[in-house]
């Protein structure tokens, strides 16, 4: 089946809020083998709901709809959708009496408009919103669903997965649509593509590949869709040949592959070091603990992180890291000699088995013809080896000290497994 996201607000169209609600129902969507054909935005008015909606509607067997619903003048939403399917209004008692708990649960008197609130389409199937005020709607016509959701998040997203969804995979046969993703790093698109070419091009017509590059990553995601008839083994044949065909994908570069689906290079770093019993840890200069951040969102990293030093300055390099001034006056804090020291300090400094170092110029000024802005260097040590990497990236900041957080934990990563 086909489904077309409509959100509703003149606040999505002048910026003033990122539309979230659509990204996240395609991801609920697509798990449960419905596809997402079409996404639009229309403003606060009754025409641009209608024509938003009849353009919708020709491309697709459901319409889902999220905003307008709440009890101010500029909701129109609701009374939008009565006039268009040509039904009366009513209040709603059920629909109120929920209301009604939901303030006292919050110590809270019912404001006078949540009676408007209540007053809901006849011919509206009425979706209830145990953690909210507005309700949701299912219209049908035509054999086609129109389904009318609030804009807020965490209520859009109880609807969907206790009343939009389960009827939705009731109304329309749901085919098995199943993914399967690999993640790499410090390889671009264009040269992965080069690589895996001949086995994209043997795909079978049922499986797509999809590159979804970041910053020094790109996600490879397999998409399967059952082509056979439907049968109870048709999820599990599908999936089946999605991790033969994942298997084959990762078999061609495996020197570029990190992990798979929802890992992070900083969890494969963890579940690694918790596998040999080290402890890590960072100084950083140029990217300001910006590592040191991203290790520690994984939970339970204390197992294996104790801590990180920020040494910007040359005299916090020579203090806590024990670098002599004669290296740093000699080959300055952005050197192969600098994070050498730096790295072999914090081993000693943390008291770790592994230690990561990071210097260099972030920008957007500071660089000289030697070492031009976006210049990093990276040090990986631990008691028996030191493995050094130069990187020269561009102009802007953050993806400057974005990128080099990549870079450093994939060569982290690679440094464990080669321990």
């Amino acid at each position: 089946m086909n489904i077309h996201l409509l959100t509703i607000g003149d606040e999505i169209l002048i910026g003033q809020i990122v539309d979230t609600n659509s990204a996240w129902m395609s991801q609920q969507l697509n798990l449960h083998g419905m596809r997402v054909t079409g996404k639009s935005s229309v403003g606060d008015t009754r025409q641009a709901i209608v024509d938003g909606l009849q353009h919708a509607v020709a491309q697709a067997d459901a319409v889902i709809m999220t905003g307008g619903l709440g009890p101010t003048k500029d909701d129109i939403t609701k009374k939008t959708l009565a006039t268009l399917f040509g039904s009366g209004m009513s209040f709603h008692p059920e629909t109120y009496e929920r209301i009604e708990g939901y303030f006292t649960k919050i110590g809270r008197v019912v404001p006078p408009a949540m009676r408007d609130q209540a007053t809901l389409p006849d011919l509206a199937t009425i979706l209830p919103n145990k953690v909210g005020t507005a309700p949701g709607m299912w219209f049908e016509q035509a054999g086609k669903v129109y389904i009318s959701l609030p804009g807020v998040p965490f209520e859009m997203e109880y609807l969907m997965r206790n009343e939009v969804i389960p009827r939705l995979k009731t109304r329309f046969e749901a085919r098995p649509i199943l993914h399967r993703t690999l993640l790499t790093a410090c390889e671009g698109e264009s040269n992965i593509a080069r690589r895996i070419e001949a086995f994209e091009d043997q795909l079978p017509e049922n499986i797509k590949l999809a590159y979804l590059p970041a910053l020094g990553q790109v996600r490879l995601r397999l998409t399967g869709t059952w082509a056979g008839a439907m049968t109870d083994q048709a999820e599990t044949a599908l999936g089946a040949l999605l991790d033969a065909k994942k298997a084959e994908l990762w078999a061609l570069i495996p020197d570029l592959v990190y992990g798979v689906e929802e890992e992070s290079l900083q969890s494969v770093i963890g579940d690694i070091l918790v596998k040999q019993g080290k402890k890590f840890g960072t100084a950083e200069s140029c990217t300001g603990g910006y590592v040191a951040h991203l290790i520690t969102s994984v939970p339970g990293s204390s197992q294996y992180y104790p801590g990180s030093v920020v040494t910007y300055s040359y005299e916090m390099k020579h203090k806590l890291l024990g670098i002599h001034t004669d290296i740093l006056d000699q080959f300055g804090a952005v050197s192969e000699q600098a994070v050498r020291a730096m790295a072999i300090g914090a081993l000693d400094a943390l008291d770790v088995d592994v230690a990561l170092s990071i210097s260099g110029i972030a920008g957007p000024d500071g660089g000289t013809p030697d070492k031009p802005v976006g210049t990093v260097w990276m040090a990986v040590a631990d008691r028996k080896r030191v493995e050094i990497q130069k990187q020269v990236f561009g102009r802007d900041r953050l993806k400057n000290i974005q990128l080099t957080g990549t870079y450093a934990l994939n060569m982290v990563r690679k440094f464990l497994l080669e321990a």
